[in-house]
């Protein structure tokens, strides 16, 4: 049986923007789908790999429109989950010209934030080889805290590779120390930790990638890749593998949200094909570069000709239409 990649976490409905200015005053939006982990899921069955989502959804509107973009993706659904009790979280994105878009959240109470110990429990781990988890999934409720150190646990004992993208969200946890302990706590049983360089400095109190990596290895992570943004990304592992990946250069940044998840399913794919993991970073870091060229979420994100023409350096290796 072919195994699959399992990400797990909350899928939500998104309001874009069309116009520039405060999102109170903008009165045209377009509507697509966004949420960490679907981003990457997104990523990496373009790029050719098998791919599970687990999470729960509302019987609604934007429950709906995620099903359907998980289906017209090819993304295995079977560990979705639909509540009649509880709606499906969604958010607005501005439009900008320069640096990130202000982000509004209406994810309160939502479907995902009942994930729990129990779904956990209900997992055949004999199905998956790869698990990808964020530190958005723990924030939402005591509960999918629960579930998250639980789905980390059975990954390992299960021998399922564990990855873990911080993705800090500081305004949905209870204080800074409870975020930090938790996501440290999940990042050093991990096969793998993905952290931006800013986010790390909340996590270690240093900025220096070597330093970054080096603290996640001793406390037990087995790699560890802090994103530099424009200047790449550190890699280091605990077999002494460690270096510095340059990145790719984008003239016209249209968003850069989803640069990070589109970065991980790089580094995903990559592990998953048996590559070293300077070239997992190097793929990383080119599937990062094409996301921030298109104003979705995850629209942008390429297929496999698309992501080996643009890093042989073709100037028409686009092929869709984003």
């Amino acid at each position: 049986m072919e195994k699959s990649v399992l990400l797990a976490g909350e899928p939500m409905g998104l309001f874009i923007a069309n116009e520039i200015g405060e999102l109170e005053r903008v009165n045209d939006f377009s509507l697509a789908t966004c949420g960490a982990e679907l981003n990457v899921a997104i990523g990496l069955k373009r790029l050719g790999h098998k791919v599970t989502y687990m999470t729960k959804l509302g019987d609604d509107l934007f429950g709906r429109k995620i099903l359907n973009t998980m289906l017209d993706n090819e993304i295995r659904t079977d560990e979705v989950i639909v509540l009649k009790t509880c709606s499906t979280g969604f958010m607005f994105k501005s439009k900008v010209l320069n640096g990130d878009p202000i982000i509004s959240y209406f994810r309160k109470g939502s479907a995902a934030s009942t994930i729990s110990e129990h779904d956990i429990a209900n997992l055949d781990f004999d199905k998956f080889d790869m698990v990808h988890l964020t530190g958005i999934t723990p924030a939402l409720t005591p509960a999918t805290r629960r579930a998250s150190e639980e789905l980390n646990r059975r990954s390992r004992e299960n021998g399922c590779f564990f990855s873990f993208d911080p993705n800090l969200r500081p305004q949905l946890w209870v204080s800074d120390k409870a975020m930090v302990e938790c996501i440290n706590g999940i990042a050093a049983k991990s096969s793998l930790f993905l952290p931006g360089v800013k986010e790390a400095e909340v996590l270690t109190g240093t900025d220096n990638p070597e330093k970054i990596a080096d603290y996640y290895l001793a406390l037990g992570t087995e790699a560890v890749v802090v994103k530099l943004g424009t200047d790449g990304a550190y890699y280091a592992d605990s077999n002494g593998e460690k270096g510095y990946v340059a990145g790719f250069y984008v003239e016209n940044v249209i968003d850069t949200v989803g640069a990070g998840d589109g970065f991980a399913a790089g580094v995903l794919s990559g592990i998953r094909e048996g590559l070293s993991l300077k070239a997992a970073v190097k793929r990383g870091c080119a599937v990062g570069a094409v996301q921030v060229m298109s104003k979705g979420d995850n629209d942008g994100l390429p297929t496999r000709k698309e992501l080996d023409d643009y890093m042989s350096g073709k100037d028409n290796w686009r092929v869709r239409y984003v």
